[in-house]
């Protein structure tokens, strides 16, 4: 079944399914270095997604205590709970709106073999 990918433009700032799983992962894993490593991506490259995240909505989508003897961690604040909600829900709205389109669309694409 065809579907639609939604990549969200808000202000200069982009929020897209890349970002959104690193959101879920890190809900679910409780740690950024985690959630990054399952996704195949650096630390670095995970923590700076989180503080890209972070610094464009008015609140942090992500908090993160530091390591140490009682261990670090991350979850998702009140508002990365509720953008993770919201996008959801936009991209479950765009797809069921878009599927007749989507398989007319289809029909005109060569056969998959």
């Amino acid at each position: 079944m065809p579907r639609l990918v939604l990549k969200i433009m808000l202000g200069g700032h982009g929020l897209g399914p890349g970002k959104i799983e690193l959101l879920e992962k890190i809900e679910t894993l409780g740690s950024i270095s985690a959630a990054g490593r399952e996704m195949e991506m650096s630390y670095k490259r995970a923590w700076l997604l989180v503080e890209e995240m972070n610094s464009a909505f008015s609140e942090p989508l992500v908090q993160s205590n530091r390591g140490g003897a009682g261990g670090g961690g991350a979850f998702l604040t009140e508002t990365g709970q509720t953008v993770l909600s919201l996008y959801k829900s936009i991209s479950r709205k765009a797809n069921e709106t878009a599927q007749p389109d989507l398989a007319k669309l289809r029909t005109l694409f060569k056969a998959v073999g």
